[in-house]
């Protein structure tokens, strides 16, 4: 048995056991209702996600336990670096294109809903928030009203699909941590891994080429603008940690490399077009 690295709400152990099984125990940490994780619907995702292709099994669940337990996956966990390899990033994309087509989810992600929520809990426990958060509510509000009025259909998502959550074993990627998983906009999925894997700009077209073919401006624009809303609203996520979190973790810096990333985006000029792309 030993510890894998990362995890910022689990302790993951690899364990192989006597009969040759070759698993992953993971063992959630902190406050599951503070930050709007649901651990039968993170069950139940790990599960459509094997189904789909692109996942672990799932071999014990024991809520009782904060613990589930999945086959362990041989491979290598990305590293930002790795997406400027042209093979590494179709595969990756491929393996989203394959979740997204895969079973439909329990439970659905909003990011404009989950934003609001953290939002509530940061001042309702008097947590610290970044000066000039607030300012940008009226952006955010012309964002949300951008992508309602070009919805698109929802898919199974991971929502939270950092480097480390991409396993590469130079055939195919594979998928991991379905915390935050539910039904969203693909385009969500793509912006977050643009945001939290510091893609370069041409690097965001050739994902969005890598998972679409042939992005039309629309496609290239949402993608940009969903990496927005990932940055200002899992950046809340960052500062309820640091507030609550048992992990030994600089949770605030954390959130304010997130929140940084979002105001140079609302303050830069070029939101309007993006959100014009958005609905044309």
């Amino acid at each position: 048995m030993e510890e894998l690295p990362g995890g910022l709400t689990n302790i993951n152990l690899h364990v192989v056991t006597d009969d040759g099984q070759d698993l992953v125990v993971r063992w959630a940490r902190g406050d599951a209702e503070l930050l709007g994780i649901d651990r039968v619907a993170e069950h139940d995702n790990t599960a459509a996600a094997f189904r789909a292709g692109v996942g672990a099994e799932v071999v014990e669940f024991r809520p009782d336990l904060s613990m589930m337990v999945i086959t362990f996956l041989k491979g290598k966990a990305l590293v930002d670096a790795d997406f400027g390899d042209g093979d590494v990033l179709r595969r990756s994309a491929d393996a989203v294109r394959r979740l997204h087509a895969g079973p439909r989810f329990t439970g659905d992600f909003d990011m404009f809903a989950r934003q609001a929520g953290y939002l509530e809990i940061v001042r309702e426990h008097g947590m610290r928030l970044p000066q000039g958060y607030a300012d940008h509510a009226a952006a955010w509000d012309d964002v949300r009203r951008a992508l309602a009025a070009a919805p698109r259909p929802t898919v199974p998502c991971n929502n939270d699909l950092l480097a480390a959550n991409y396993i590469d074993d130079g055939v195919q990627v594979w998928l991991i941590d379905y915390e935050y998983s539910g039904n969203n906009d693909a385009c969500f999925e793509l912006g977050n891994s643009t945001t939290e894997c510091n893609f370069s700009e041409d690097q965001v077209d050739a994902w969005c080429e890598a998972y679409f073919g042939d992005p039309t401006p629309a496609d290239r624009a949402r993608v940009r603008v969903q990496a927005l809303c990932s940055q200002y609203g899992w950046s809340l996520w960052g500062f309820i940690q640091e507030a609550s979190s048992p992990i030994d973790y600089d949770f605030h810096s954390w959130g304010m490399e997130r929140y940084e990333k979002a105001a140079a985006t609302f303050r830069g000029g070029g939101l309007p077009r993006l959100l014009e792309q958005v609905v044309s």
